[in-house]
This record gives structure tokens, C-alpha cells and sequence, in this order.
């Protein structure tokens, strides 16, 4: 919670719900982490949060982008980026996606299959391809590896087809999985990667790039290391796997670019032990759940900080049972790891749910139940 996000929510009384984001907090991010890893190329992975304003800001810095979706480019574009700063960084692409983002000038492309790779060789002529890998996530809150990734040895053999496809074998990479908390994840994975890279090099495949993909954790309520400790370990990889000459890095960070910069603003509209008895769990019901933006509460995975209007009051404070508003049974965000707040706590009370800035705007459903998605302030 930034002094500008507490001073707006103070004067303007905004409904709720309703995400607020301080876009200063989007830009010293970025200047963090490129510090840390100048020789880095920054593709901010703007699934985590495709606002114009924060699209707008990133290009002024001279941010490059990692879009999913054809969508997504388009927005890119529309903010200014130019082509050759926009990677279609998602394997499953409908080649109508594909012609619309080579006809736009996207030159950059990844695959994970002999049939994306073949689709790409038809409709992307000449285009630079990189292959992603599949590697451990151990240490992630929000695991990835199920769904993408090829093999080491599948991986050999399609970039070695993509020269006969016409087009360019350009580098590997690779996502330790979404808030990971691990640093040593990116040395396992960069050892990995860098094994099959000497080997193509070797087989006369003339790569140049490793993409790191994103991964950078943001501060929920446990400590995280920090960006610097990130990069001392991928630097210290990258020395020992690559002592000779370095190929070009890419990282796509989007969690850690844009989560700590939002809060959500909510209202409680009932607290109750519906049992009747004191021994009941609390439930805290609030107008935003998990249809409302907060579907990263599934499973409890990203566990948010949570700041009320009677947090300075005198009294008791007991755990509690989080959920939604809507009729679905699973709108529950916490239950098992219950949230302590102020026994005091009632209907109309306000609830700020803190670095909210990356995966809730975009996760918010258009009228689930009849709520509107939350409204969105960029300042």
C-alpha cells in the first residue's frame, strides 16, 4: 500500500470492488531488475496485467514485450512498441494468429511440438523460432511445467528441423513456474538448457538466445528473495555454463514487474458463524472472490495480505474463513489457511487486499452471477 494508493482510496472513496495500481511502483521494478541483470533483455509478460497505462509506461522505459495472444500484440502495438520488441511467446497458435502477427512484422516465435513448429515454417517464413523446455518448478507456487515444455532430445531434433523449414533456429527457453521462491531453480534449468545449446551449436545450428522466462516472485506474506539474489545465481550459472561466449538473455517477468503495485479495495457484506454456535468457523463473505478476479486463490496457492478498517481498533482478532460473493461453492479463497482479523469486523466494513497488481484484472470474469468486473484505477 503506496502513499498515492492510500491518499486516492482516502479522498476518492472509490466503490468497491475495485483494484487500484501505482504505476511508479510498475516502472521502479523495472529499473530493479534491469539493474540487476543489465545485459538482459526485459520482455514483460503483459498477461499478468495488459493495462494501457502500465503499457504505456513500459515502452517509455524501452521494454520489450511477451504476448499470448494476438490480442495481446495488438495492444503492444497500440502503446507504441514496435514489432521487433514483441515475442508471440505462447505455444498453441492458430495459424490465422500466426499469418495476422507475421503480416504485423512479429519476427519471434516459440514452439514446443513438431506441429506448432511445422505451422510456424508455413506461415511464418523466416521467422526466428525458440523452443521451450520442459523443467522442474519445484519451489513454485504456481506451477507450469504439466501443460508446456518439450524434452532435451525432442527439443535436438526439432530445432535441427526447423532449418530445413526455412526457418531460423534462434535460442531455447525455458519457466521455472509462476512465484518461485527458489533461486536455485534457475541454475538447474539454465545447466539444462546450456547442455542442449553447446550441442546444437556443435551440430552447426547457429543460436544465439536464452530465454529465462519470468518466474520473479512478488511479497504476499512470506518473505521472498530478492531480485539481486535471483540474479547473483543465474549470473554465477551462466558464467559456469557459458565461459566462453554468453548468448543473448531474455527474461519475461510479469508478476514480479506488476504485483506489489495494486491493491484491491473491497466490502465485507456479511460476517457469520452460520452454525450458530461459538465454536463455528467465522466466514468473512466479500464483494470480489474468486470469479471476481482472485482465481489464484485456487487451491490456496497465492496467498494475499489482508488490511482492515478496525485493524487499529482495541480488541480480539481470530482467524476466519475468507469467501466470495457469488452462488458457486468454490468461491472460497481461504479456508484452510484462514485469515486472522478484528472480531469487530461487520457488514460495510472495508477490506484492502494487498499486492494485487498482477493476475486479477485479467482473471476477472464479465458477469458471473450478474457482478460486473472490478473497476480498474491506474494513477
Amino acid at each position: 500500500m503506496t502513499p498515492k494508493i492510500t491518499r486516492f482510496l482516502a479522498e476518492q472513496q472509490p466503490a468497491t470492488p475495485c483494484l487500484v495500481v501505482d504505476l511508479d511502483v510498475v516502472e521502479t521494478h523495472f529499473h530493479a531488475l534491469h539493474h540487476s541483470m543489465p545485459e538482459a533483455k526485459i520482455y514483460y509478460a503483459i498477461k499478468a496485467n495488459p493495462a494501457p497505462a502500465i503499457l504505456n509506461r513500459l515502452v517509455a522505459l524501452g521494454s520489450c514485450f511477451d504476448a499470448a495472444s494476438i490480442a495481446e500484440i495488438r495492444m503492444c502495438l497500440d502503446a507504441g512498441a514496435t514489432p521487433d520488441r514483441i515475442s508471440y511467446g505462447n505455444t498453441l497458435k492458430k495459424p490465422e494468429w500466426i499469418c495476422e502477427a507475421y503480416d504485423l512484422g512479429i519476427r519471434l516465435f516459440v514452439f514446443d511440438s513438431i506441429e506448432e513448429l511445422e505451422k510456424l515454417g508455413q506461415h511464418a517464413p523466416g521467422a526466428r523460432v525458440f523452443c521451450r523446455l520442459a523443467v522442474e518448478n519445484e519451489g513454485a507456487d504456481w506451477p507450469l511445467s504439466r501443460k508446456f515444455g518439450t524434452t532435451l532430445k525432442h527439443a535436438r531434433a526439432l530445432m535441427l528441423h526447423a532449418r530445413d523449414l526455412g526457418l531460423k533456429p534462434y535460442g531455447l527457453s525455458f519457466h521455472v513456474g509462476s512465484q518461485q521462491t527458489g533461486v536455485a531453480a534457475y541454475d538447474h534449468a539454465i545447466t539444462k538448457a546450456a547442455a542442449l545449446y553447446h550441442d546444437l551449436r556443435a551440430q552447426g545450428v547457429d543460436l544465439g538466445m536464452l530465454n529465462l522466462g519470468g518466474g520473479f516472485p512478488t511479497h504476499y506474506r512470506e518473505n521472498v528473495p530478492s531480485v539481486q539474489d535471483f540474479a547473483d545465481t543465474i549470473h554465477a550459472s551462466l558464467t559456469t555454463n557459458f565461459p566462453d561466449d554468453a548468448p543473448e538473455i531474455l527474461l519475461e517477468p510479469g508478476r514480479y514487474m506488476v504485483g506489489q503495485s495494486g491493491v484491491v479495495s473491497s466490502e465485507v457484506i456479511l460476517v457469520s458463524r452460520r452454525g450458530g454456535a461459538a465454536s463455528d468457523p467465522r466466514w468473512v463473505y466479500l464483494d470480489i472472490g474468486r470469479f471476481g478476479g482472485l482465481a489464484e486463490t485456487e487451491g490456496e496457492a497465492i496467498r494475499y495480505t489482508f488490511r482492515t478498517s478496525r485493524d487499529a481498533e482495541e480488541g480480539t482478532r481470530s482467524p476466519c474463513v475468507v469467501a466470495g460473493p457469488s452462488c458457486d461453492g468454490v468461491d472460497i479463497m481461504y479456508e484452510k489457511n484462514r485469515i486472522t482479523m478484528p472480531d469487530s469486523l461487520t457488514c460495510g466494513d472495508r477490506i484492502e487486499i494487498l499486492a494485487t497488481g498482477a493476475y486479477v484484472s485479467t482473471y476477472c470474469s464479465v458477469g458471473f452471477n450478474g457482478f460486473p468486473p472490478l473497476t480498474e484505477y491506474y494513477i
